[in-house]
């Protein structure tokens, strides 16, 4: 467990119960209470059984699955034309199929290295199509105060930058303790910027009362 990365997760767990208190915000942004929940749940489940030197490789393979899948499910509707928000919604349905025949049948004794790249793509893709449709959008936003905004923005960094690091996991082994150190630190370091552009996005609407002049 990276203690670290937890603390970002634990405070990025209170900002986002500030979600219930904003009238004007989006029904579908509630639902991250409960997934960065089953976060830390699924994090101190695997530091639990790591400890008792219990192997996790599953359960981080059916994680990081389950995230891409809320992820995508999250941009759809931040998402204006219909024609994309049923791309995603068919990616929905087949992404889960191609994991299990991954896990399973192709990548049974590691870290599931391809769907994760796949997903790191479709992640990506959703994101950068996010941002086109706000640069073609007619209409005047306030991106400062717009959660998909800082959402995407954490999304789209985070997975550019971890394609390359967990995309290679299965071959990391081999490599020095003090490179598996510093690649280590790069990943908290990314999870920090992830939540901390989450905790951005749903305080970013919060009717915070002005100082008295």
């Amino acid at each position: 467990m990276n203690f670290p990365s937890l603390f970002i997760q634990i405070i990025c767990l209170l900002a986002s119960l500030t979600l219930f208190f904003q009238a004007s915000i989006a029904q579908y942004l509630k639902t991250f209470p409960l997934f960065i929940f089953v976060t830390l749940i699924v994090e101190i489940t695997a530091w639990l059984l790591f400890k008792n030197r219990i192997n996790v490789n599953l359960l981080y393979c059916f994680f990081t699955a389950f995230e891409f899948e809320y992820y995508l499910f999250i941009i759809s509707f931040s998402l204006y034309r219909k024609k994309a928000k049923k791309i995603i919604a068919w990616v929905l349905a087949v992404y889960p199929l191609l994991v299990i025949i991954n896990v399973f049948f192709i990548q049974p004794n590691g870290f599931h290295t391809i769907t994760y790249s796949l997903g790191c793509l479709l992640i990506v893709a959703a994101c950068i199509y996010y941002f086109f449709e706000i640069f073609q959008s007619t209409r005047s936003v306030n991106l400062v105060k717009e959660p998909p905004f800082w959402i995407c923005s954490g999304l789209l960094f985070f997975y550019c930058c971890t394609f390359p690091l967990i995309g290679l996991w299965n071959h990391l082994s081999g490599l020095s303790d003090i490179i598996l150190t510093n690649l280590n630190a790069i990943m908290q370091v990314l999870n920090i910027l992830l939540y901390s552009l989450f905790s951005i996005a749903f305080l970013c609407r919060f009717p915070f009362r002005k100082s008295l002049q």
